[in-house]
């Protein structure tokens, strides 16, 4: 496995194969929970649509030769909030995206909503990855299916997960670990029907804008901040596009 630094804090890992284990929850002093508290409790009065429901948290990664090992555990989303607090350690997470082009060559990508949490940021669909129902572990099946999901409801688009291939994986700066999912191809007023749909049928849509891009330099036509990712990811995909 090669690490490449593609931007400012941006590191992917290609060609991996991942293993993930399970392990305690963070051992917080109790000091910190009540700071952690304290915390969330102001980040809840900024942005009244925030829900503490359950995460997955990125405890730690292992790049080897072939094999990227992550470790995880299990938290809601207050513990986020530990970002915001001097001296708290370090707790990063997991999450999803989907990376769905069109049949002409361009890449889905949406503006989200006042309503969620990076509001008028532009990003692949996608989201934090939460702990499967009945207790089960995160497995590449897992996040297939998570990522699926997040595409049917913040995109309307239909994939099933089997059909999602594990394209790249990706560090932040702030340690949080995504796993981008390439899907097929979709003619772009398919999608656009989708995402009409879903804008029809939620109340508080998370994209509440989807756009297309055939290159890194369309970003700066949507006038919105795209996330640290994207820029690279896009220039990633058409480069590798063009080799096929």
């Amino acid at each position: 496995m090669h690490p490449r630094e593609l931007g400012p804090g941006v590191v992917v890992l290609d060609g991996v194969d991942v293993r993930f284990d399970e392990m305690p929850g963070p051992v917080v002093p109790r000091e910190m929970l009540v700071a952690i508290d304290d915390a969330w409790d102001a980040a809840v009065r900024r942005d009244p649509f925030l829900f503490d429901g359950p995460v997955v948290l990125c405890r730690d990664v292992r790049p080897g030769a072939a094999t990227l090992e992550v470790s995880w555990s299990r938290a809601t989303y207050r513990y986020r909030a530990v970002r915001t607090i001097p001296g708290a350690p370090a707790l990063s997470s997991i999450f999803v995206c989907v990376v769905q082009p069109t049949t002409d060559g361009r890449l889905l990508v949406g503006r989200m909503s006042a309503t969620t949490s990076s509001p008028g940021l532009v990003q692949f669909p996608g989201g934090g990855l939460e702990p499967t129902e009945g207790g089960g572990g995160v497995t590449l099946d897992s996040l297939r299916a998570h990522a699926a999901t997040e595409l049917a409801e913040e995109a309307g688009v239909t994939a099933e997960p089997g059909d999602l291939d594990l394209w790249a994986v990706v560090r932040r700066a702030d340690l949080n670990l995504g796993f981008f999912f390439l899907a097929p191809a979709l003619p772009a007023e398919v999608i656009r029907e989708g995402h009409a749909a879903v804008v029809r049928r939620e109340s508080d849509p998370e994209f509440d804008e989807v756009s297309f891009v055939a290159c890194a330099a369309d970003l700066d036509t949507l006038g919105a901040p795209s996330v640290d990712y994207l820029e690279v990811l896009v220039e990633r995909f058409h480069r590798t596009a063009s080799r096929r």
